[in-house]
């Protein structure tokens, strides 16, 4: 069901042809573990379907593309106009698509926000966006409420839940009365479609501008490595405001098939979620693949209480995957096929690199061009460098963005001749096959000698004990950097450095971590590490906890 790319198709007509086709099947059901109380799964599957029911909701594709048609109107009716910026500050829910497709049908752009800013960083982000709209959840009302007075530009603002604050405007109120009739404004691949925001772990975040061409792309490469069919089914986690988790919903868009929400990432919850909904593709992070493990380790989990014969993919995302956690994880699951993407927001998230399921074997590498993309590993002047050695991974393709937006500086120094640069290092082996080695800016120099993080966390996380593992570099008057392990240990199990240090031997010596420091470690809703903020703590430091490796 791939859109043919000599005559462009927007995104938003994947959802009308959706309704058209498939009106009355349940396009997407959110699922809320934390307002299960006594109900067990074995009832669940005895339960009529209840709309208002806080635990499982669910939605039809003629629902879907009517909800985003009133909302489309509603905006239309509040004077937003093509190319305007409508914020939209969520958790995930069932509103969320329909709102997210309901900005689209109007040409203006949406420009989704993360669950976890601030206050200051929700004002900043809308500035930079030049957002005029802001639609939020009831989680999001205090931290609206401190800026509402100093976000003069958003004239508009809406809530999505009960008790509306009175500083904004009931979108279920509003967009009941509006007509569900398709607006009908008219969408070119070139046409701006969506704001999304870097992760700012290098600083403040930045816009990051795309074009509808890049949605419909996400489209196309997600089902192209996937092979999403009308009878999967898609369990979504991460949140919606990031391009991985909704770019990998736009396989079962254009599959027209039922995707599921989940609200938490207990280990339980996720294995009822596949079992009582029958999700065939799950889509996890690092940490979670972990726990699940963990969970089942420790007899918490017993497999056989759960129905995931079902279950035939599990693919991981957002940051380096460990080999030694997909050889467990195959233990448990030996039917599973396995996937890993590699992408950024800046090249409209999964899959411009990907390792495709019949590459198990190349576990460990990132993989090879995702459909339709070409890659390249370059050196500082960004020529090619010969199989086998480190540098800069760029990628070339029709999700690259379009630009940094109001940012010509930063958009000059990450794009050129239609290449992305990453700022990630990789390399090739001779199969063609793409490792990463770690982020440009996390490359620890110590010594002169480059050392690479990523291949110390690898070799780490397969210790018995190591649940987690980030690994840093900290200012060192001798040497200018050395190593920093930052280690957290699974639970109910126990570590010393001297067993870190022992376990390390068989590393290089210069690849040894110079210093130890069991503690838990950081990570964003996406998976990724938060490096900056561990530099931040242990940086500063004189003296540390640690273990000095002679």
């Amino acid at each position: 069901m791939q859109c043919r790319n000599e005559e462009f198709m927007p995104i938003t007509d994947f959802l009308v042809r959706n309704a058209q086709l498939y009106g009355n099947e349940v396009c997407m059901v959110e699922i809320n573990p934390a307002e299960q109380k006594s109900r067990t799964w074995r009832e669940y599957e005895l339960i009529e379907s209840d709309h208002n029911d806080r635990y499982r909701r669910e939605m039809t594709w003629e629902d879907f593309d009517r909800k985003s048609n009133r909302f489309a109107n509603l905006l239309l009716s509040r004077g937003i106009k093509k190319g305007d910026k409508v914020a939209v500050l969520l958790m995930n829910c069932l509103e969320w698509l329909p709102i997210y497709f309901g900005v689209l049908k109007t040409g203006a752009l949406a420009v989704p926000m993360n669950y976890r800013y601030t206050a200051d960083e929700i004002k900043y982000c809308l500035e930079l966006a030049d957002c005029n709209t802001l639609i939020f959840g009831p989680e999001f009302t205090g931290r609206v409420e401190d800026i509402v007075d100093r976000i003069p530009k958003v004239g508009t603002l809406f809530y999505v839940g009960e008790d509306c604050p009175s500083f904004a405007d009931s979108y279920e109120r509003y967009s009941a009365y509006c007509t569900s009739k398709n607006p009908g404004i008219a969408l070119t691949d070139d046409d701006d479609a969506a704001i999304y925001f870097s992760s700012g772990t290098t600083g403040f975040p930045k816009a990051i501008l795309h074009a509808h061409r890049a949605l419909v792309a996400a489209c196309e490469v997600e089902q192209a490595h996937h092979g999403q069919g009308r009878e999967d089914v898609f369990l979504c986690i991460p949140p919606l405001y990031h391009t991985g988790a909704k770019m990998h919903w736009f396989g079962s868009l254009l599959s027209a098939s039922k995707a599921v929400l989940l609200r938490g990432v207990k280990p339980e919850w996720i294995l009822e979620a596949v079992s009582g909904e029958k999700a065939t593709i799950v889509w996890l992070l690092v940490p979670w693949v972990q726990d699940i493990l963990d969970a089942i380790d420790r007899g918490e989990l017993k497999l056989e209480n759960y129905d995931l014969s079902q279950w035939r993919l599990m693919h991981i995302g957002a940051q380096p995957v460990p080999p030694s956690l997909i050889k467990r994880w195959k233990e448990k699951f030996p039917t599973h096929q396995y996937d890993t993407n590699y992408g950024l927001s800046e090249s409209i998230g999964p899959g411009c690199v990907h390792l495709g399921v019949e590459n198990i074997h190349k576990v460990g590498a990132i993989g090879v061009p995702g459909y339709h993309w070409e890659c390249d590993i370059v050196n500082e002047k960004r020529e090619s460098v010969p199989q086998g050695e480190v540098g800069e991974l760029a990628v070339k393709g029709p999700g690259v963005m379009k630009c940094y937006y109001k940012d010509p500086k930063a958009t000059e120094a990450v794009l050129g001749n239609g290449w992305l640069y990453t700022g990630d290092m990789a390399m090739q082996d001779e199969d063609g096959f793409i490792y990463l080695v770690d982020r440009k800016k996390d490359v620890i120099i110590m010594g002169g000698e480059n050392i690479y993080p990523v291949q110390i966390e690898d070799f780490l996380r397969a210790h018995r004990a190591v649940k987690d593992v980030a690994v840093i570099g900290i200012p060192d008057e001798r040497l200018g950097e050395v190593t920093l392990a930052v280690i957290e240990i699974k639970e109910g199990m126990t570590c010393t450095e001297e067993e870190i240090n022992n376990f390390c031997l068989d590393l290089p010596r210069y690849k040894r971590p110079r210093n130890i420091v069991f503690a838990t470690v950081p990570r964003n809703p996406t998976g990724k590490i938060e490096k900056p903020k561990l530099r931040q703590i242990y940086s500063g430091q004189e003296s540390l906890v640690a273990a000095q490796i002679k």
